[in-house]
């Protein structure tokens, strides 16, 4: 099998796990970024975020000679692809920059040696790979782009990108397909070509329907509080149906955060407007997810009989197990919420980054599960890390035990009851 000279531009989460597959699987790799302390970092394996096993398998590479790290772009001039992998920043409304990308692609065609490809990994809002496209083309033709969007799950990122579903691929040419194809070969899966702008779609699309499946369950477990009805039977019954399955997204709680399913929810509004279309189900979608964190704080402030001068314990702030991020993290705004009900609020996260916190923290950080369950009035617990199923709830130092709201229905009830809590959870 032909091995390749390949190129990381953008070296967060995605750039990081490229890096080491393409590394792993026996091409030399070369990580770029502009941020000269992040290069610094991973020369010495030490990823900017946590991942499962990302550290490991840096270092391995690096002592293997099969990847390294550059601030500079002409450090990609012998590359044969390029893959563009900045995480797309997401604007407070949820609404994509891609400027980054647009300065990337600028500076990698100045150092492009004749026939290379760069492949754009990261989110992409549909039509814009062919105006990236279109500027390579003006500075070489031989140059070209493709799309290949992540398929990624922060916590098992490496082992999800090794073993795929499927491969999307969108490209223009079919010269330029078969050469990303031929790299893509490399993977064990079925690879799936269309155009870019079909590509582009599928990632839209993908998320979209996430989207909806995730705020679709929320509203059916409120449904199921008010009839009697137990959620955990009714995603069971449903998921045996073959047209549902068992791997759908139907696990109610504060809904979805992190910014990724709002920009496509986001961008696909966005083309409904421009079209003149009627109400966009994509905006209702993302309207009503807005709303749920509300929902959750006033169900907190009904269970504790208010929140003004409450004392709340946060079980959890990264927007998902297996990660390190507090980037457009749920739990966060949330706990900011509880704050401004008037509560005293104080959160335990096992590896949460509280560097990336910006502005006044307006909560206490704790260091244990003891800590944050301490004489407080309630616990909620936001993100469902596995220390929080084997910790000995009964142990619990508070004379009397708290309200417990599990907004994942993580824990067992009849186990959280036995321990003298007042336990409740979603939909049940």
């Amino acid at each position: 099998m032909v091995k390749f000279n390949i190129g990381v531009v953008g070296l967060w989460h995605l750039g990081c796990v490229l890096c080491t597959v393409w590394s792993k699987l026996g091409n030399q790799v070369i990580g770029f970024d502009y941020d000269s302390a992040l290069i610094n970092n991973l020369k010495q394996a030490i990823p900017p975020l946590f991942e499962p096993d990302l550290a490991e398998s840096i270092k391995r590479r690096i002592d293997e000679k099969t990847l390294s790290f550059s601030e500079q772009i002409q450090s990609l001039s012998d590359c044969d692809f390029i893959f563009l992998s900045y995480d797309t920043l997401v604007l407070d409304d949820d609404s994509s920059d891609t400027s980054i990308l647009e300065k990337s692609v600028k500076d990698i065609a100045v150092v492009m040696k004749p026939g290379a490809v760069i492949i754009v990994s990261s989110q992409s809002p549909v039509g814009f790979c062919s105006l990236l496209r279109k500027y390579l083309k003006e500075v070489n033709e031989t140059f070209d782009l493709a799309y290949s969007p992540e398929n990624l799950r922060l916590g098992e990122a490496i082992q999800c990108y090794l073993n795929p579903s499927r491969i999307i691929l969108g490209t223009a040419n079919k010269d330029t397909d078969a050469k990303c194809k031929n790299l893509f070969s490399q993977i064990p899966a079925e690879i799936l070509s269309m155009n870019l702008e079909s590509a582009e779609m599928v990632k839209h699309g993908i998320n979209s329907f996430l989207s909806m499946c995730i705020v679709f369950a929320n509203h059916l477990s409120d449904i199921c509080e008010t009839t009697g009805a137990c959620i955990d039977d009714v995603v069971k019954g449903m998921k045996t149906d073959p047209r549902i399955g068992p791997k759908a997204y139907l696990s109610p709680g504060i809904g979805f955060s992190g910014g990724t399913l709002g920009r496509d929810l986001r961008v696909l509004r966005k083309k409904n407007v421009e079209a003149k279309k009627n109400a966009s189900i994509f905006g209702i979608i993302h309207d009503l997810n807005h709303a749920r964190k509300q929902d959750i704080v006033c169900r907190l402030e009904e269970l504790v009989g208010g929140l003004m001068h409450k004392r709340i314990g946060v079980l959890g702030l990264t927007y998902k197990p297996g990660t390190s991020t507090l980037r457009r993290s749920l739990p966060v705004e949330i706990s900011d919420l509880i704050v401004e009900k008037g509560a005293k609020v104080k959160v335990y996260d096992p590896k949460a980054d509280y560097t990336e916190l910006q502005g006044d923290i307006k909560f206490e950080i704790t260091h244990s599960i003891a800590d944050v369950s301490e004489n407080v009035d309630a616990l909620i617990l936001l993100t469902e890390w596995g220390d929080f199923k084997t910790y000995p709830w009964g142990e619990v130092p508070n004379k009397k035990k708290p309200v417990f709201f599990d907004t994942k229905n993580f824990l067992d009830q009849a186990y959280m009851k036995s321990c003298g809590f007042r336990y409740y959870s979603i939909g049940r």
